[in-house]
């Protein structure tokens, strides 16, 4: 499928490319959840209701986005760059209090996420990244539901938040393919423990007969 050169300003956001069924369901990531708060959005001002579905828009499109092969890559060749954009994820509290939600659970969730993405980060390279960020997702999301005044919509915006930074974000999800992809371009990166003794014929270590010398 053919890929999209992304402009320079979104390249923080969806990679320098991405395929076009990648960018749709980006668009529909966004989309989705905003439809799913729309009950909350409808009972604050109209400017607090754009800068929360702007806000929640974009933590559901990140929930795809950072699993794309466009985005992980970005990333992956900017390590300084992951931590900020775990950093600057404030997204949470922010929509809580823009669709008068309780705050408390919004900051328990939110502390949740920062400190399990901060773990996974630490694991990058291991061979169980992903598992870890599986487990710490898994144990965040059983315990959203619950927290004490937690509603249907913050709910959803914390599973999504948690999602897109813990895991989609926080996992370097091609780092596999490009270690392989290394090894088979350049010979000096393979492993020495990967190759088996028993493939090395003994005949191949008898030392070389000189010219001249007595048979």
């Amino acid at each position: 499928m053919s890929s999209v050169r992304i402009p320079s300003a979104l390249h923080e956001v969806l990679g320098e490319q991405q395929s076009r069924l990648a960018l749709v369901l980006i668009a529909a990531a966004a989309a989705v959840p905003v439809l799913a708060v729309a009950p909350a959005l409808a009972d604050v001002p109209v400017w607090r209701a754009v800068l929360a579905a702007l806000l929640v828009a974009d933590i559901g499109a990140g929930a795809i986005a950072n699993l794309t092969r466009g985005t992980t890559d970005f990333y992956a060749a900017r390590p300084r760059l992951r931590w900020v954009f775990i950093a600057v994820h404030v997204h949470l509290p922010l929509v809580a209090l823009l669709l008068d939600l309780t705050l408390t659970p919004a900051l328990v969730a939110w502390a949740a996420t920062i400190v399990a993405a901060t773990v996974v980060n630490l694991l990058v390279r291991h061979p169980e990244q992903r598992v870890v960020a599986g487990l710490q997702l898994a144990v965040i999301l059983c315990g959203l539901p619950l927290l004490p005044d937690q509603s249907p919509a913050l709910l959803v915006v914390s599973a999504l938040f948690a999602t897109k930074v813990a895991y989609a974000f926080a996992v370097d999800h091609r780092a596999e393919a490009r270690d392989t992809a290394r090894r088979d371009t350049d010979p000096r990166d393979t492993d020495p423990r990967d190759t088996d003794p028993r493939d090395t014929d003994p005949r191949d270590t008898n030392p070389p007969t000189h010219a001249g010398a007595p048979a």
